[in-house]
């Protein structure tokens, strides 16, 4: 349709051109001469910017940065230059209440500035737990860990946030391959930490999934947060990691696989640091994709191969249980709401809870094609039982007083699910499609109703706008000789003042 109009608007204009009229309204415009200045080549002063910090010279870019941070006192904007790479050999360090750190002109794209990790045992880019770091922003750049493909290394998380701290913003960040054990964390302080909020981030690759290789996309242990609209591609332990953080909303997020298998989506299952409370902790609306199929199918096929294995083991999780086996011995998740969240993809449980007490898990659903595979692996316990792979699971035996929905299927045993494993090959994977790549057209299942949808245009359709394309022209066409002859019958073009290599020959 953009061709199109470019199209008539073209023929128009070039109708209109030889009349005098619109000859008379052009007769202002001056030649440009060969050496004017505005086309000289400009000198590389040009390019300098004065709205950002240079990353140049690279030895020192650490020091000069964070000294703008620890003298420039509350309230300071650190502007970041778009398409520059900082390599960092430590930590960006806030220093005051309110500062930033962030991209000049606030792109979310590529543009964003990039924190390369660079230092010798450096895992962390960004550090926002000081003493005194209430209000600061993490907004729009890049935080490459640069793990590389290498080994995990001791240290924190590519961001670490939070502290005894409150009302700190992480937004528009990218942050990927982390050397350490996250992405991104929001640590609790002295159990102080409140209302972070971590929006609009797309986060990840986070780690491998080689034994304990494995990295989450973002781990949450502040109070009264709120975890919105992040996109977290290919984590590998949790997707988003919830350590308690009571009172944390965790909504409208988008977590997927490509290829990694990945331990857990999202994550209710860590005693510590708050001793298994989630009061008033909601997980809702949010949107899980485990593993596709690779390619598209033929006929009515439904399932496929996925080239690199891959799977979800857990979609949710809840209770220490089903990820710790008895390390907390007794002790459980409580008091935490599930609510209205959506799976898709391969899994080996959709969701698995055990050792939980007054949960509220409702509303959940399949959409689109679902599998559920896997099997006993390595690291299962010997002589446990492995239930079979299913959407909904739960351990009656250790959870009590929670309100599920009816299609949890009970299981003998919840402990340590997450040691199944995927089938090495065969057509058990669902065709589908995520954020990275687009829906293969195939016949799609949902337990929820779903309905397939289609988008483009048909055959009659692409007729109606040829032929509207053919009468437009010609309607234009008709207009612009008609408007052209009562301009050379009403304007007498004036004396022209430009040279005759300039000057437009006069009809007869």
């Amino acid at each position: 349709m953009m061709l199109y109009l470019s199209f008539i608007f073209s023929a128009t204009i070039f109708t209109l051109a030889s009349s005098a009229s619109v000859h008379t309204i052009f007769n202002h415009r001056n030649h440009v001469s060969r050496d004017s200045s505005l086309f000289a080549r400009p000198s590389s002063d040009v390019f300098v910017r004065d709205d950002c910090e240079p990353a140049d010279p690279q030895n020192t870019v650490s020091d000069r940065l964070n000294t703008l941070l620890n003298t420039s006192g509350t309230g300071y904007v650190l502007p970041l230059c778009p398409s520059t790479q900082y390599y960092l050999t430590a930590p960006l360090q806030f220093f005051a209440p309110n500062q930033e750190i962030s991209t000049a002109g606030y792109p979310t794209g590529d543009d964003r500035a990039t924190l390369v990790v660079s230092g010798v045992n450096q895992t962390t880019a960004v550090d926002g737990q000081c003493q005194n770091c209430n209000g600061v922003i993490l907004r729009n750049v890049q935080i490459n860990g640069t793990r590389l493909g290498g080994s995990a290394m001791p240290g924190g998380a590519n961001i670490e946030m939070g502290g005894s701290n409150r009302d700190q913003l992480i937004e528009y960040v990218h942050t990927f391959d982390p050397r350490g054990w996250s992405c991104l964390h929001i640590a609790e302080g002295v159990l102080n930490c409140t209302n972070t909020t971590v929006r609009n981030n797309d986060v990840g690759p986070c780690g491998s999934d080689a034994f304990q290789q494995w990295a989450d996309g973002i781990s949450m242990s502040c109070q009264n947060s709120f975890v919105q609209n992040n996109m977290v591609k290919n984590p590998t332990d949790g997707g988003v990691v919830l350590f308690g953080a009571p009172g944390t909303l965790v909504e409208n997020n988008t977590i997927w696989v490509e290829n990694n298998t990945l331990l857990g989506g999202i994550n209710m299952v860590d005693y510590l640091p708050w001793l298994g409370n989630y009061t008033n902790t909601i997980v809702r609306n949010n949107t899980i994709i485990g593993g596709l199929a690779t390619g598209r199918p033929t006929g009515n096929e439904t399932d496929g191969v996925d080239d690199e294995d891959v799977i979800i083991k857990i979609g949710i999780a809840i209770g220490p249980r089903t990820w710790f086996v008895n390390t907390f011995f007794n002790n459980v998740s409580f008091s935490g709401t599930v609510l209205n969240n959506q799976l898709t993809g391969a899994f080996g449980y959709g969701m698995a809870m055990s050792s939980a007490r007054n949960f509220t898990v409702e509303n959940n659903i399949l959409f689109g094609n679902t599998s559920f595979i896997g099997a006993r692996g390595p690291n299962c316990t010997a002589g446990d039982t492995v239930p079979s792979p299913a959407p909904f699971v739960v351990d009656p035996n250790t959870t009590t007083q929670t309100t599920e929905q009816t299609n949890f299927q009970n299981i003998a045993n919840g402990d340590g699910l997450t040691c199944i494993q995927p089938p090495e090959g065969g057509d058990y994977w669902p065709f589908g499609g995520n954020p990275d790549s687009p829906v293969p057209s195939s016949p799609a299942s949902s337990s929820s109703g779903s309905t397939t949808t289609t988008s483009g245009l048909s055959g009659g359709a692409k007729a109606g706008i040829a032929i509207g394309v053919i009468f437009g022209v010609a309607a234009i066409a008709i207009v612009a000789f008609f408007i052209r002859r009562w301009a050379l019958q009403r304007v007498v073009p004036p004396p022209q003042p430009w040279s005759t290599a300039y000057r437009q020959p006069q009809e007869k």
